[in-house]
């Protein structure tokens, strides 16, 4: 007995070290897979969405990013080819390299780790844009120049609000009356808008309630929720959209790196949390409530097509990009200049309608989807900002009139509206845990210059 007891003992030890160590390897392998996906992503995106120079790129996008990957993607190998508009990271010797492809409707995706190739031998078809149209279809007749507001925007992009600024933009009457970019930025500078592209989500989904007749008060159609007995069936748009769906996430927030830079698909790793609150009683913000909003949408709505909605309103540099089967990441990976976020801003305060390059005008969103989106109807967070559907509400910031409602994104992303107004603020940057961006101040400062 004693014997066996010992015998089981040393083979038990003996097996632990090696599975340990493995452990810790493939940890180590998945990072670098991350890190490789990360740069080659960014890469692609940077160069062909943002019109951005390697150098930027490297300064601005591959910087200030997860810790989990920071101190990897400095280390690998990038392959760029300018003619198939492809990026090639290597992170191993017995792997193949991560690969990012863009196209001129959805701009960059991020193939599968193990993915090993592709190869077209031809030139990739580019955007045209049309900036020779009148504002704001186009860029011309764009600005009418105001000294204080021009004078704020050089503040915000000079760091006396914090921050890096890369963009600041401030719009009145229809009009740019303040603008200022950062050195190696113009106005058709691209960048991602992390958060920001919830709220471009939910214009998205509020132009699919007015041309596909959804009704965001009924039961969302997420395809991966509809077999028998899935309680997630209950939850509706309007609780995915207020962040208030009940369903359980990993973290606050709800990180999803598997999807922005594993490559791993919407479908595959958001659908999957199960339910834990009754829908429409908590608020917790997460990624995977905008992806399924998103992902419900599409399934309903067969004209979902975000390419034509932003020609449709002049944001010809704007691209919504997809997992490698097709759904878009609608919870952060959009890319689009301050002037195209501007001209978003702009719908709003036209209450959802857009005359075209013809003069023709156009209900793109239902009339009362401004009322809605900025409503706090729901279950609001506890912090300084109230939340409506798919936007941030400043309705308690003190001297900031109370119908602001605003897209917040990472790294100081903003696009604020103020109907009252009939104003629109901007401001990009690639701010830091250690600085950011006072987007109060700065627009309450507007806001009294203005008066």
């Amino acid at each position: 007995m004693r014997k066996r007891i010992a015998s089981t003992l040393i083979v038990t030890v003996f097996a632990v070290a090696p599975v340990a160590a493995q452990d810790n390897a493939d940890d180590l392998l998945y990072n670098h897979a991350l890190a490789a996906g990360y740069k080659a992503q960014f890469t692609c995106s940077g160069l062909w969405n943002g019109g951005k120079t390697l150098e930027n790129i490297t300064r601005d996008e591959l910087t200030g990013i997860y810790p989990r990957i920071a101190s990897i993607v400095p280390t690998l190998k990038t392959e760029i080819d300018e003619t198939e508009r492809q990026v090639k990271v290597t992170y191993a010797d017995n792997a193949p390299p991560r690969i990012a492809v863009w196209n001129r409707r959805t701009g960059c995706t991020s193939l599968p780790v193990g993915f090993g190739g592709i190869k077209t031998g031809a030139a990739v078809k580019l955007r045209d844009f049309h900036d020779e149209l009148p504002w704001p279809m186009g860029d011309a007749n764009a600005v009418s120049p105001d000294k204080a507001m021009n004078a704020l925007a050089l503040q915000a992009v000079n760091g006396s609000f914090g921050g890096k600024t890369s963009a600041a933009l401030v719009m009145r009457g229809g009009k740019i009356m303040g603008e200022a970019y950062m050195p190696g930025h113009d106005k058709h500078t691209g960048q991602r808008t992390w958060s920001v592209a919830k709220s471009i989500a939910g214009t998205l989904i509020g132009h699919a309630v007015l041309s596909g007749g959804i009704d965001v008060k009924k039961p969302v159609q997420v395809p991966e929720w509809q077999s028998f007995g899935d309680s997630r069936k209950t939850i509706t748009l309007d609780n995915l959209m207020r962040m208030a769906s009940g369903l359980y996430s990993d973290t606050a927030g709800n990180r999803t790196d598997p999807i922005y830079m594993g490559a791993a698909s919407v479908g595959q790793r958001s659908t999957s949390w199960p339910l834990i609150r009754r829908p429409g009683t908590y608020f917790r913000y997460a990624n995977n409530d905008t992806l399924m909003a998103v992902r419900g949408a599409q399934a309903q709505y067969d004209g979902f097509d975000p390419y034509a909605f932003f020609r449709a309103i002049g944001m010809t540099r704007t691209y919504a990009e997809t997992d490698w089967q097709d759904n878009y990441i609608l919870s952060s990976q959009v890319w689009t200049t301050a002037r195209d976020l501007t001209r978003l801003g702009q719908l709003y305060l036209n209450n959802g309608i857009w005359k075209n390059a013809r003069g023709e005008e156009q209900r793109l969103l239902p009339e009362s989807w401004r009322a809605y989106v900025a409503a706090p109807s729901g279950p609001q967070p506890d912090r300084r900002f109230g939340y409506g559907a798919t936007f941030w509400l400043m309705n308690k910031s003190e001297g900031i009139p109370a119908d602001t409602f605003a897209g917040f994104g990472n790294r100081g992303q903003y696009l604020i509206i103020i109907p009252s107004m009939d104003m629109v603020i901007v401001r990009r940057g690639y701010d830091t845990r250690e600085a950011r961006f006072n987007i109060e101040e700065f627009t309450r400062q507007i806001v009294a210059e203005s008066q």
